[in-house]
């Protein structure tokens, strides 16, 4: 698990020793970037099950909504936002290496 989550944010020249997938180019995609973020804020949350990902996406842009329970968005955002600016640049930089731009936001 760690060695995929590795190969997805430093590209998949660190991964090489799983097996390539032949139907899937190299890269990141918004499947994986929504993955991703799922994964994160589901283990940062107290509730996960209430917890839902809103892709919005546009020719240019693609957005990632995240509406949870109430008592989880303090969670998410984190200690003056630090949280919330963590995960906006590990996506924002893995979102980079295919010249796309995707925002994180968290609903109220």
């Amino acid at each position: 698990m760690f060695g995929k989550l590795f190969g997805f944010l430093f590209g998949n020249n660190a991964a090489e020793s799983a097996p390539a997938k032949a139907e899937k180019p190299a890269g990141v995609e918004s499947g994986d970037l929504q993955g991703f973020v799922e994964f994160v804020v589901k283990s940062l949350v107290d509730h996960p099950e209430e917890m839902e990902i809103i892709p919005e996406q546009t020719e240019d842009h693609c957005a990632l909504r995240i509406r949870c329970h109430k008592e989880d968005r303090g969670k998410i955002i984190g200690k003056h936002g630090k949280t919330i600016m963590a995960i906006r640049a590990l996506v924002s930089g893995a979102a980079g290496r295919q010249h796309k731009r995707v925002s994180v936001d968290v609903l109220d």
